[in-house]
């Protein structure tokens, strides 16, 4: 078994769409970014990437390749099930976490949840979203970005 740790933050700016877990979420404001700035899935993908030593996104997906401008990170989440899949491991489970102060995000974790395993090919009970605020502190107490955290536990395919 091997376990990592994902971290991603993105600025809240106007003219943009809301994806979180996959789903658009109505919002007057959207996440800043070169694809579409979820970053719960960027969290999920770095928290896998890490477990299978494979550094991050950054060196599989770099900003600065036109490719990936504004490309789902569904789609990017995919290729890490992939390169997953490869190296022969399969997800254990991953516990996340959405820290923003708004939108409320409570209606939409569970399409979050089926989205997510639907793309890693696993049951829906191996992850786990959760979201809090941070009390009005800090930058997303403000509302100027929402940032996002997750654990993986990844084993050894047909464990």
């Amino acid at each position: 078994m091997r376990v990592g740790i994902g971290y991603d933050v993105h600025r809240l700016v106007e003219g943009r769409k809301l994806i979180l877990g996959g789903i658009e979420i109505p919002f007057e404001k959207g996440l800043l970014g070169h694809s579409d700035a979820d970053v719960l899935i960027h969290a999920i993908m770095d928290s896998i990437l890490g477990a299978l030593g494979l550094r991050d996104i950054g060196k599989h997906f770099p900003d600065t390749d036109d490719q990936y401008k504004d490309i789902s990170s569904l789609i990017l989440l995919k290729r890490v099930y992939e390169l997953m899949k490869n190296e022969k491991y399969t997800i254990g489970n991953i516990d996340a976490i959405v820290v923003a102060q708004r939108p409320k995000l409570a209606p939409y974790i569970e399409a979050m949840e089926e989205t997510i395993a639907d793309v890693l090919n696993i049951t829906k009970d191996k992850v786990n979203i959760k979201a809090t605020t941070t009390e009005m502190l800090g930058f997303e107490g403000r509302g100027e970005g929402i940032s996002a955290y997750s654990v993986c536990l990844i084993v050894p395919s047909g464990v």
